[in-house]
């Protein structure tokens, strides 16, 4: 599972390896499936596309039929009938182009927007393992950026590209119709136009991809900076972070540069090549006109379907190099839409038993996290939790306390051992049925944008106000969230950073009371609380811990003194086991060290 974490994270990370990969169009064919679910607009698209193909195409032989036939019989009305004519044809032609761009503009921003919301919908379910390596700044980078570089491919560009192999291809035929002879000579100087257009557009490609992932490498920077800005103020390193993120910047300009300099060099190159052709073309037929072989309306049809399919061409050339970049940020949302959760429910799960019972036990755990395989975070670890009793968990930093919490949530899973909970294997359980049997007070509450009620909502989406202020009643939180300039409706800021610790910590217990999960774990939730809002953190608590079974991470040793049982782990096991009275009368022991440690530095203080 490491191995396979670790791959799929560094080509989030953007490396340059995946640029070695094959430079085709091939990774556009992902969106296939995007594209023909909106069968409608496709076919609106494709109605005019040809429509406006097929209208620009008539126009050459309109201008042959006027020069030959308008000019030579002195007849001002077939001159009208004529010029009536080419009004039409422009008329037909615009309003097909008009409702050409309506339909393929629609359908690329309905494709891109179920794109985004399939690759956000699927990086949430990603494991996190996948996020121990992966940055989160990357991530968005290509939910923006990259999805943008696809809507133009699957909007105007491919419209376009379609519109142009069309009418090259129309202009070719008719060119072979209307003069074997010089379609002959066009015909042989395709091919050196079209072999050196895939090279260039081959290295177009290339230099795309790697412009994406600096650009990608720099917006995970300032995302990740801008989320700390206060660290940054507080050591005065703002400077430092604008000339870091200044010159991750300019390596993305260098890239986005290098691949502008391949796309400019591709145009100028398919320009001169095809244009030269068709003077060629045009010089080869003047003679003829010359030598009366051919008449000028057939040479003026000729050179004007000369010019559609030289014209289609050297777009061709420039559109390639478009479809070549949103082929690269194709492969770049791929790579997220294929990699698969390291944590899954299984395909037949066990159901968990209804009602349910509160019971956790752990069976000879070993466990090891991704990053770090050679160094096991827990040890053959074993005990069980009975229904509605209240464990404490502790031991010094880096003694496996919150890799239990871990393993209990599911987040990994243990390379030996099993966790169960109610008695079923979690591995065998459907995993949002066993989630949704615990509810978490983390240390770091994490807060959300929004308002006081949204955020206490998270812990039930579908919860009532009436709901959400008994959750607060209980968690002590009503009386600060009422006092607040729009109570439940005032926005918090990002990340919660108009709202103190001790408010954070009751907003968390409210989202844990409202969720009414009986398994409850409590990960240091007032170790970085002042003594009054302590207090009031520990009453909420209280309340919430009442018929659950209870599973409790803290330092602070006074804060579990009511424990049923303490597990106190070192180095990944539990090396003592007991009630506070009993532990601390172990005067050689690893609880009794911590609590004297703490309790004498209490008194010193």
């Amino acid at each position: 599972m490491s191995a396979d974490t670790s791959t799929a994270a560094s080509r989030v990370a953007g490396t340059a390896a995946t640029n070695a990969r094959t430079r085709t169009l091939r990774p556009l064919a992902r969106l296939v499936p995007y594209i023909v679910r909106y069968k409608g607009l496709l076919a609106g698209a494709a109605f005019f596309l040809l429509l406006a193909a097929v209208t620009t195409l008539a126009l050459p032989t309109a201008v042959r039929r006027m020069i030959d036939y308008g000019f030579t019989g002195n007849d001002a009305g077939l001159i009208d009938q004529y010029f009536t004519m080419l009004v039409a044809i422009a008329a037909t032609l615009a309003a097909a182009s008009a409702l050409r761009y309506y339909f393929v503009i629609t359908l690329g921003e309905r494709v891109v927007a179920d794109l985004r919301r399939d690759v956000f919908a699927h990086v949430m379910t990603l494991s996190p393992a996948f996020y121990d390596t992966a940055q989160s700044g990357e991530i968005v980078s290509r939910l923006t950026a990259d999805t943008t570089q696809i809507k133009s491919a699957v909007g105007a560009t491919a419209s376009l590209a379609l519109r142009n192999m069309i009418l090259g291809i129309g202009a070719l035929i008719m060119m072979i119709v209307t003069s074997p002879q010089l379609s002959g000579l066009v015909v042989a100087a395709i091919p050196l136009i079209i072999l050196p257009i895939v090279g260039f557009g081959r290295r177009v490609r290339t230099r795309s991809r790697t412009a994406q992932d600096t650009l990608a490498n720099a917006s995970a920077y300032a995302s990740e900076a801008i989320g700390a800005v206060r660290s940054f103020q507080d050591f005065t390193n703002e400077l430092f972070a604008g000339r870091f993120y200044a010159d991750a910047v300019d390596r993305a300009f260098g890239a986005a540069r290098s691949a502008v300099r391949a796309r400019a060099a591709l145009t100028a190159f398919a320009i001169f090549l095809v244009f030269s052709s068709v003077v060629a073309v045009l010089w080869i037929g003047a003679k003829s006109v010359l030598a009366g072989t051919m008449s000028p309306g057939t040479l003026g049809q000729f050179l004007l379907y000369a010019v559609f399919a030289a014209g289609a061409l050297a777009a061709l050339s420039e559109v390639w190099g478009e479809l070549q970049q949103a082929a690269g940020a194709a492969e770049r949302l791929t790579e997220l839409l294929e990699e698969d959760p390291a944590i899954a429910t299984p395909a037949d799960p066990v159901a968990l038993p209804e009602p349910p019972l509160g019971t956790l036990a752990f069976d000879e755990v070993t466990f090891a996290y991704p990053t770090r395989p050679d160094d096991s975070a827990t040890h053959a670890l074993s005990f069980s939790v009975e229904p509605g009793e209240t464990i404490a968990i502790v031991g010094p930093s880096g003694a496996g306390k919150s890799t239990i919490f871990a393993l209990l949530m599911r987040q990994y899973d243990p390379q030996a051992g099993i966790v169960t909970v109610d008695g079923v294997d979690l591995r065998r359980a459907e995993l949002t049925a066993a989630r949704q049997r615990m509810a978490i007070v983390p240390q770091d509450v994490t807060i959300l944008s929004g308002t006081v009620a949204e955020n206490i909502a998270f812990g039930k989406p579908d919860a009532t106000i009436d709901e959400i202020v008994e959750a607060a009643r209980a968690a002590q939180a009503d009386g600060f969230i009422r006092d607040l300039p729009n109570g439940y409706e005032t926005q918090v800021g990002e990340r919660g950073v108009t709202l103190s610790g001790g408010q954070r910590q009751r907003v968390a217990i409210a989202r844990a009371i409202l969720r009414d999960a009986p398994i409850l774990l409590l990960d240091e939730a007032t170790s970085a609380l002042d003594a009054e809002s302590e207090a009031l953190v520990q009453k909420a608590l209280e309340t919430l811990m009442e018929g659950r079974t209870t599973l409790v991470i803290a330092h602070r040793l006074a804060t579990i003194r009511k424990a049923d049982r303490i597990l106190v782990m070192d180095r990944g096991r539990i090396v003592e086991e007991g009630t506070h009275q009993s532990l601390s009368r172990k005067k050689d022991g690893v609880y009794a060290r911590l609590a004297t440690l703490q309790f004498n530095a209490g008194r010193a203080a």
